[in-house]
Parts: structure tokens; C-alpha cells; sequence
């Protein structure tokens, strides 16, 4: 800060901001003009010897500004984080069946070849509970897995062989 600056600033001037910094700011450049005019008056106390004093510079209306402002960040994010996982599982559900053949229709009833996906819509699977919907359309479009017709469950290719001779006991 050149001494000029501090020179030009009445040293008589009020520590607090006035009513006008403490409301709302709509704009980027608003703050960023409230936050240099708080700086200013900052280093002017450290300058004058005053260290207490410069930390008490924005007062407790800027401290409480600037925390209601990080806790709205805070919630847009979980809310935007939230609507994203929301948004991969509907295009992993959508990829799967897909991929899947036309259910087969025997003695006028409907077969689901993936139950676990009609309980994830509910929010009752593990996948669903967890959050890890995104999983099972990695694996199943990167190719190293593939769902079951039988039970649903998300399979790796590698392990396909002994998945219907022990788990779902398909010849």
C-alpha cells in the first residue's frame, strides 16, 4: 500500500461500515469494492499501531455477511451435487434398459428382467441408499460388466461363468 493511500484517508474516519455496506450486495463488483474499502481501513490501523483494532475493521455486520454468504454456497452446492447423482442414475437406468432385450411374455404376465432397478425408482436399493447409482452405469458401459436377465444384479464379465452356475443356477 503506497503511503500516498494512506495519506489521503481522513484518520479521524469511523472504524465501523456504515448502513448502507451491511445490506445485500447484488453484485461481484460491489463486494469486491466493500472488501478493498475494508482492507484499506485495516492496514491504515495496522499502520497506526492499532492491530486490534484492524481486526474489528469490518465489524460484525461484514463477519455475519460473509458467513450467510458461505452457508448459501454451501447449500447451492449439496443441492447441485444432489441433482447431479439424481440426473446419472436416470441416464444409468435409461442405458440399462436400453441395452436390455424386450422382456419375454409367458402365460400373459410380465417378467422385469431387472427388479433391482424397478426398487432403485423408490429409493430403496443399496445403490439408491448409497448414493452409487453412477456405478452400475460405469461398469456396464465401459463393457467390463453386464446386468443379469435373471436377478438383476450387475455382473463382471470375468466372473460370468461361475455368476449363473452358483449364483442365479442357469446351465
Amino acid at each position: 500500500m503506497d503511503s500516498k493511500d494512506v495519506d489521503m484517508m481522513d484518520s479521524d474516519a469511523p472504524v465501523t461500515s456504515s448502513p448502507s455496506d451491511t445490506t445485500e450486495l447484488s453484485s461481484v463488483s460491489d463486494q469486491i469494492e466493500v472488501a478493498r474499502r475494508l482492507l484499506t481501513v485495516a492496514r491504515q490501523l495496522i499502520d497506526q499501531g492499532k492491530p486490534s483494532q484492524a481486526l474489528q475493521a469490518g465489524g460484525e455486520a461484514a463477519a455475519f455477511q460473509a458467513l450467510t454468504r458461505a452457508k448459501e454456497l454451501y447449500r447451492n452446492k449439496i443441492h447441485e451435487t444432489t441433482a447431479a447423482d439424481e440426473l446419472a442414475s436416470l441416464f444409468a437406468e435409461c442405458a440399462i434398459a436400453e441395452a436390455s432385450p424386450e422382456p419375454s411374455t409367458s402365460n400373459n404376465t410380465i417378467s422385469h428382467p431387472f427388479p433391482s432397478f424397478e426398487s432403485d425408482t423408490s429409493g430403496t436399493s443399496i445403490l439408491a441408499e448409497t448414493g452409487r447409482k453412477q456405478i452400475v452405469l460405469d461398469a456396464f458401459s465401459d463393457g467390463s460388466s453386464f446386468v443379469c436377465l435373471q436377478c438383476g444384479g450387475l455382473v463382471s464379465n470375468d466372473r460370468r461363468d461361475e455368476h449363473y452356475a452358483f449364483w442365479c443356477g442357469r446351465s
